[in-house]
């Protein structure tokens, strides 16, 4: 019997705040929008077959977003409680499971504390931890998708279009000072909201500020797409609006040109993906680069998998490429 094919594939029906009920076997909870739909409902299975987790299951729940602060303080007291709730990975609701929830944990851990979010929670013996692993699941992916020595040789600058969670921890990882060299000209960030940008600032002014930062608040795509008009090329975009997935549309227009050779880059990998498209359709006639949101999917959960269930899981080399595979064909 394969890893896909085995009885757990099935996935269990998805939960709401309204009908949380205890696990029965050990169990991963995913709280998001739509989890049901998410290919980590396929993929976890195969990855729990791979690594030995063999009475494990992933279990979604659902909370749209902007729902009430008393929705997710009701899931973190139920993950408290659940005796086979051994974890909790959070996509959409991070920064909300941070605030709303923040005196439930008995401890946050330093990321988690300095990017105000939480998107992973483990149980140990004096309660639950909080983690903020985008940043860690962020500069695995940009290790993939932006090439060695690629901010020297080119000048560039990267657009980062949302100050969210996953926007703010992309920050993070480009503008570091430890990087050095190894970092974009300058950071454009765009967002709607005017307190996320400043929230994203004053990370960005801690850890690495020397590298010249804008910040843009938008209103229209037509205002997003003059900051893309303006940057040089080579320039990394990418999108953490959650446009595209949460959320149907793009922070950029139909017609929104990307600088020359950019990197696209969009977060999502599943949903109507009209960022991406965008990029897709610029490919050849201004050398955009076109990455999905897969490579950061695979090292997201990767990450949870590993601080849930305390065990190691590669990150790169041969097993990596095997659980990549997995999930892959799992998709």
């Amino acid at each position: 019997m394969t890893a896909v094919d085995s009885p757990v594939a099935t996935p269990l029906p998805v939960l709401t705040p309204d009908t949380l009920v205890a696990a029965t076997q050990p169990t991963i909870y995913f709280l998001g929008v739509s989890t049901g739909s998410s290919s980590i409902q396929r993929v976890f299975p195969a990855w729990a077959h791979e690594l030995g987790l063999h009475d494990a299951v992933l279990r979604g729940i659902d909370l749209p977003v902007g729902a009430p602060a008393e929705h997710t303080r009701r899931i973190v007291e139920f993950l408290q409680q659940d005796r086979l709730g051994l974890g909790m990975q959070i996509t959409s609701h991070k920064i909300a499971v941070g605030t709303a929830a923040r005196d439930l944990f008995a401890q946050l851990r330093p990321l988690a504390t300095l990017m105000g979010e939480v998107s992973c929670v483990t149980k140990e013996p004096d309660g639950l931890h909080g983690f903020a692993k985008d940043p860690v699941t962020g500069a695995l992916a940009l290790d993939a998708i932006v090439p060695q020595g690629y901010w020297t040789r080119t000048g560039a600058s990267a657009v980062v279009m949302g100050a969210g969670g996953a926007g703010t921890a992309l920050t993070w990882c480009l503008v570091r000072e430890e990087h050095g060299e190894q970092r974009p000209a300058a950071l454009v960030v765009t967002d709607t909201d005017g307190d996320r940008l400043e929230h994203l600032a004053s990370i960005a002014r801690q850890v690495g500020p020397d590298v010249p930062l804008e910040l843009v608040r938008v209103r229209s795509t037509d205002e997003t797409d003059a900051v893309l008009a303006s940057q040089p090329a080579g320039s990394l975009v990418v999108n953490a609006t959650g446009l595209g997935k949460d959320l149907p549309g793009s922070p950029i227009g139909e017609d929104a040109l990307l600088p020359q050779d950019a990197i696209a880059w969009d977060l999502n990998y599943r949903g109507d993906l009209r960022f991406l498209e965008t990029a897709i359709r610029q490919g050849e006639s201004r050398g955009v680069r076109a990455e999905d949101g897969w490579t950061y999917f695979v090292h997201g959960w990767l990450q949870a998998v590993k601080e849930v269930f305390r065990i190691d899981v590669p990150t790169s080399g041969p097993d990596f490429d095997r659980l990549s595979d997995l999930a892959r064909s799992a998709r």
